[in-house]
């Protein structure tokens, strides 16, 4: 069930359950308090608020849910499934934020140390060689 922590900084800390192979797994992620997620979020939790006092009926002859029924009820709730990949995915985001490398990543990935550019830096390489040779070739062959 998502909970929210509302922070001074303008942040809103929402953490969400979900089931992943028989486990319960809790997603905790910290948006700004101004961004679509957070206003999403707090409507839906006030949407959960309004309606647990009204569900219960007044009228006197109607038989009440009785509170042991009403808390297994929810606890026996259907949680939101979890893939395999966005579990993956999750642990390496929080094994970033414990080994403290997400700047370092994010710095060697933009430099000309990633693989993209190293792969297109060797192709140019190549060719260049390629028509310095072919240059030579021709060359040896007019006269």
């Amino acid at each position: 069930k998502p909970q929210e922590k509302p922070k001074d900084s303008g942040k809103v800390t929402i953490t969400k359950t979900f089931d992943f192979a028989g486990e319960e797994i809790k997603v905790t992620k910290e948006v700004d308090s101004n961004s679509k997620e957070a206003k999403s979020f707090l409507k839906q939790q006030e949407k959960l608020q309004s309606a647990a006092p009204a569900s219960l009926p007044t009228v006197s002859g109607v038989k009440r849910p009785s509170g042991m029924n009403s808390l297994l009820g929810k606890i026996g709730a259907k949680k939101q499934k979890m893939s395999t990949l966005e579990k993956s995915k999750l642990d390496w985001e929080t094994f970033k934020e414990e080994e403290g490398i997400v700047e370092e990543l994010a710095i060697h990935n933009r430099g000309k140390d990633g693989y993209i550019e190293r792969k297109a830096f060797l192709e140019r390489v190549d060719h260049r060689q390629f028509e310095i040779e072919r240059d030579i070739r021709l060359s040896r062959m007019k006269p």
